[in-house]
């Protein structure tokens, strides 16, 4: 089921507002202006939701909806895993959904709760699964499930308002997004900012609240045809035919001074500018102590200066993919384009239209004009950026053929033909390489345990915590790589509930961080817990927990320990 507002075309799509704007104008305005006028903005703002439920009881199961915005809300700085605007938008969503289902009070949405009653805030050993039962969501397969997926994001940043330089404060250069010829300083400024951890919540909310929109006046079903297409293509030799008569080749892959220069969202290396053609002497030099490009290479991606000459480098393996997968699923009058790398606005707006034209073409009436296609990019595989002739021209984007091919698919699937699986990419699976050791041979200080507390909750003077308020706690721990502890959590928020301490927020939720790191001695681990207490979450009694694992020698078994910290009051 997916619906839309009837201001739109078609309707199964809506607007989400002020959640991308276009990180490369200047090479966007390089399109025709006739075709730059069809369209109201230089980003695509549509979103388009899909709604599943279970066939037999009705019972709603997950939604997907497609959204161009980067996420890159969060900067190259952030040291915190996190699932960016996408995921924050992801998780407000699938909450949303589960606090319509449950008539219950945010306070207690877990089924789950420990029987233990006590202040206990030393560290103690655990097993290896003990976290799991901690865990706020069960990964029990019941749980619903909400995926905001990308599409053509290649010249789209979530940082709205706009790319400014960090000396002066000024907006960047508009054709280079440098400042004064520094690549080094222009950043892309979210709507939270200077806080980018605010800026990712609002974006992802933006997202959040329209998939919420669409999800709640869905009405229409899918229905006819599920069918699919799906080719493996060795894009360095493919033959290209331009304009009814001229034929041209693909060749390698090429990395050039635009890719190195970096965006506005994260700076590249020294001495590049977006729209560079020509590289200096020092990177020339150390360009070709890896690999010197041939005279073929050169000359084919003209306008294009080579600076890694990727796709004719193999040691240890190949530096960039040659075999890609490109497909095309159809679900009734849904059709979406699967495809290894990152649309620029304009190129997604031509290959979907091209798409479109092509199965219209060639269906016998089967696809009519409400046909709607989506661009579902970052799949399979991962191949740089896609752009129109008239932006690669400019160079602040690396380019490709993949349109040609996706109208090769469309036919066959509109003529119900079969085609060739093509090469089948290589398996590099075990012979990828890691220059990132094992951790082992952690250890508490001398008369502590891992789970101790180092630093314990400081209590407000009023004695009494707020909605708004950070509560937070240190613990002696260990690194926090030598178990992700999957399907559990490393952090836990406890609320007091009669006898029982349970479980209410952990570290799938946006008020709650965690971190790991090497204290001032540089001898032992530590573990923070922060949380900024939600306006939403119940007054009572809480305590923050904390797991995790240790090895004592490289060979050994992980150990498993838990702690806790001193109770304290919300108010």
């Amino acid at each position: 089921l997916f619906n839309l507002p009837k201001k739109n075309i078609c309707d199964f799509v809506g607007d989400v507002e002020n959640a991308g704007i276009n990180r490369s104008p200047s090479a966007y305005l390089l399109n025709q202006a006739e075709e730059r006028t069809r369209y109201p903005n230089n980003v695509d703002t549509q979103m388009t939701l899909l709604k599943f439920f279970d066939g037999a009881s009705k019972k709603n199961i997950g939604a997907f909806s497609w959204y161009a915005t980067h996420g890159t809300s969060m900067s190259r700085d952030n040291k915190l895993i996190s699932g960016d605007n996408k995921g924050a938008a992801a998780r407000f969503f699938e909450d949303w959904f589960t606090s319509k289902s449950n008539t219950k009070s945010s306070s207690t949405r877990v089924t789950n709760s420990s029987n233990r009653s006590s202040n206990h805030t030393g560290g103690k050993p655990c097993g290896n699964s003990t976290s799991q039962g901690f865990k706020v969501r069960k990964n029990n397969g019941s749980l619903f499930a909400g995926a905001f997926c990308q599409s053509n994001v290649g010249d789209v940043t979530p940082n709205v308002l706009g790319a400014f330089c960090i000396d002066s404060g000024k907006p960047c250069d508009f054709n280079h997004s440098s400042c004064h010829g520094n690549d080094q300083l222009p950043m892309g400024r979210g709507p939270g900012y200077p806080n980018e951890i605010l800026s990712t919540q609002i974006i992802g909310e933006r997202q959040y609240q329209k998939a919420v929109d669409l999800f709640v006046s869905a009405t229409e079903e899918l229905t006819g045809k599920i069918d699919y297409r799906r080719v493996y293509l060795n894009f360095t030799d493919i033959e290209v035919e331009l304009d009814g008569n001229n034929v041209v080749k693909t060749c390698p892959a090429a990395l050039g001074p635009g890719f190195a220069a970096g965006t506005t969202d994260g700076p590249g290396a020294f001495g590049f500018q977006q729209g560079d053609t020509k590289i200096n002497k020092l990177w020339r030099k150390l360009r070709d102590l890896l690999k010197d490009p041939t005279h073929y290479q050169v000359q084919c991606q003209k306008p294009k200066s080579v600076l890694l000459d990727t796709g004719e480098m193999f040691v240890p393996y190949a530096w960039a993919p040659a075999i890609l997968p490109i497909q095309m699923l159809r679900l009734g009058k849904l059709i979406i384009l699967s495809v290894p790398g990152e649309f620029t606005t304009m190129a997604g707006r031509r290959l979907r239209e091209a798409v479109k034209e092509t199965l219209i073409i060639n269906g016998n009436g089967e696809f009519i004009n409400n046909t709607e296609v989506i661009i579902a990019s970052l799949t399979n595989t991962y191949s740089q950026y896609i752009a129109t002739f008239e932006e690669y021209e400019q160079q602040r984007y690396e380019a490709a053929s993949t349109l040609y091919e996706f109208k090769k698919l469309a036919e066959a699937m509109a003529k119900g033909e079969k085609i060739m699986k093509g090469p089948s990419p290589p398996d590099l699976f075990k012979a990828q390489l890691s220059l990132l050791p094992d951790p082992f041979g952690d250890s508490p200080p001398p008369g502590k345990n891992f789970g101790d507390m180092k630093q314990d909750i400081i209590v407000p003077k009023n004695s009494t915590f707020t909605k708004g308020d950070k509560a937070s706690a240190t613990l002696w721990s260990a690194n926090s790589r030598y178990d992700l502890l999957t399907e559990g959590t490393c952090a836990v928020a406890e609320m007091l509930q009669g006898q029982h301490w349970t479980p209410v927020y952990d570290d799938d939720d946006f008020s709650l961080f965690f971190e790991w790191k090497v204290d001032d001695s540089y001898l032992y681990s530590i573990a923070t817990i922060e949380w900024e207490i939600p306006k939403e979450a119940g007054s009572g009694v809480y305590r923050l927990r904390h797991f995790g694992s240790s090895k004592k020698t490289k060979d050994s078994p992980n150990e498993y320990f838990t702690g806790a910290s001193s109770s304290f009051a919300v108010s």
